[in-house]
């Protein structure tokens, strides 16, 4: 009985809301903007209301359909999709847009307001102190372990029963799932790393198939009736094992901290200007909070949206990376050949001054990540009327940034379907639009970890291909996504692995 109250009492409110906003600036504004047919009062509900396989490849339709900005709205909430690079830089750039309102505010409640998600002055100041951690000198001391955990990857593959029907997705999670924690966390995951990592790996499902249809349902969009939901039930279930994982982590290292407090310690001969310049991430944080800076909340928001950013992207690039080889025998030839170069007949591990070497699987990495951006759309808000694209744009507007279709524009990559690794070629790359190809994201907001994610995706990789050889099992072709908060395909990916002679 209270439900039904509660959800009669919120359509009155909505189509009190939906007859304001059509007889105002706001909604006159937002008429003319090119779209699908929007209904009176749900908007276009109907259209996003759909499987998330399906929302995938809808979304997909709307600029060949609509053009370069799209509008797509419901009851008073209005939303624009935008795929030219002019328009995105535009957004990107200027700090007046740094804002992030929906869909982040889905995640408060696991990420609290970690970098992904603040906004204001508490972004800017831990912005400010996490960009400390991945300093040169820090990325230099992770390279060590990126050696590390190559090597146990290829270890793991030896034992591995069946190289013929090689599921990518699962070794590499866990690899990246481990570099994580030793490199920014600072602990092992040595004890019952199987069953730590799967509970892990699960939880994260649970809540993206518990927040991720909140988009698309108008039930589940509105929080008074989200909490009466199953899958509100579902994503407190799952955040409870996702902050206890990491409140495991911090806990351990802590305890070890206090146990050897001369970590915190920057070396006499450290030649870093910021002192703090050589401490990895959750011990800046630690050594922060101990100077008054950041409390344990805070430190449980930048963790937690650590280690979901860096392990789910970056193994999600891996694997359409190794897919992707697989496929072009040619390209694939290219990097063992350009390895060989570099490393000769041994099979030592990947320094820093090798890494940098290695000019054509960056640019076969840049690739993947052109045509499989593991986070395939971004979103910002527009306090303001804004001009945008030749519409004026009203103001409090969700604009989403798609990046997997902008990566795929023909007018930006010829035959984009293609995975042609010389597009990044200094040659071929220097009249491209700088806003072209954003796969960390852009302008002040970008991502942090990038460097970070390169030298791991260099290092596994070179590690991998010296030791075998990739033949396709999983098909480009044969790929299908759904919507997800990283890119994700309905079925698991294989290739097989050869051994090298």
């Amino acid at each position: 009985m209270v439900l039904i109250v509660l959800f009669v009492a919120s359509i009155l409110v909505l189509v009190i809301c939906h007859i304001y906003f059509r007889y105002t600036r706001r909604g006159r504004l937002f008429a003319q903007l090119p779209g699908p047919t929007r209904w009176p009062l749900i908007g276009n509900i109907g259209n996003f209301n759909l499987s998330q396989e399906k929302l995938f490849s809808y979304l997909r339709t709307l600029p060949t359909t609509y053009g370069d900005i799209v509008g797509v709205g419901a009851f008073h909430v209005t939303s624009i999709h935008i795929y030219h690079p002019d328009d995105i830089e535009f957004i990107l750039s200027s700090p007046k847009f740094n804002s992030k309102q929906a869909p982040y505010n889905f995640l408060h409640r696991w990420l609290g307001e970690g970098l992904l998600v603040s906004n204001g002055n508490k972004w800017q100041h831990r912005r400010k102190l996490l960009t400390q951690a991945f300093h040169f000198n820090i990325l230099k001391k992770y390279s060590q372990t990126f050696m590390e955990d190559t090597e146990e990857l290829l270890q793991n593959i030896e034992k591995h029963p069946n190289k013929e029907d090689w599921d990518i997705v699962e070794l590499i999670a866990k690899n990246s799932l481990r570099t994580i924690c030793k490199t920014a966390m600072g602990t092992s995951m040595n004890e019952d790393v199987e069953s730590i990592a799967e509970k892990y790996f699960s939880a994260i499902k649970k809540i993206s198939s518990a927040l991720v249809p909140r988009l698309c349902s108008i039930v589940l969009f509105f929080e008074l009736t989200y909490k009466f939901s199953r899958n509100y039930k579902q994503e407190i279930e799952a955040i409870k094992d996702l902050h206890c994982f990491t409140d495991n982590i911090i806990r351990e290292r802590k305890a070890y901290l206090e146990e050897n407090p001369d970590i915190l310690n920057i070396e006499e001969n450290d030649d870093t200007p910021n002192r703090k310049g050589r401490l990895a991430m959750l011990d800046l944080l630690i050594q922060n909070q101990k100077e008054g800076f950041i409390d344990d909340e805070g430190i449980r928001e930048e963790v937690d949206t650590f280690m979901f950013r860096g392990f789910d992207t970056t193994s999600v690039t891996l694997i359409h990376l190794i897919m992707s080889l697989a496929n072009e025998a040619k390209v694939q030839n290219k990097v063992y050949e350009e390895m060989k170069n570099i490393f000769g007949s041994s099979q030592r591990p990947a320094t820093m001054d090798d890494m940098k070497e290695m000019k054509y699987l960056e640019c076969c990495i840049k690739e993947a990540l052109r045509l499989y951006p593991s986070v395939h759309y971004i979103a910002r808000n527009i306090p303001e009327e804004t001009v945008l694209g030749g519409y004026t744009i009203p103001s409090s507007t969700i604009c989403q940034i798609h990046i997997y279709d902008l990566h795929r524009r023909p007018d930006l990559y010829p035959d984009p379907e293609r995975f042609i690794p010389e597009r990044f070629l200094p040659e071929n790359s220097v009249d491209r639009h700088p806003f072209a190809f954003i796969p960390f994201s852009a302008g002040p907001r970008n991502c942090i970890g990038q460097k970070f994610a390169m030298l791991k995706m260099k290092s596994l990789t070179s590690g991998l291909i010296r030791k075998y050889r990739f033949e396709p099992v999983t098909k480009v072709s044969e790929l299908k996504f759904y919507a997800n908060f990283v890119l994700k395909t309905t079925h698991p990916i294989y290739a097989r692995i050869i051994p090298r002679k």
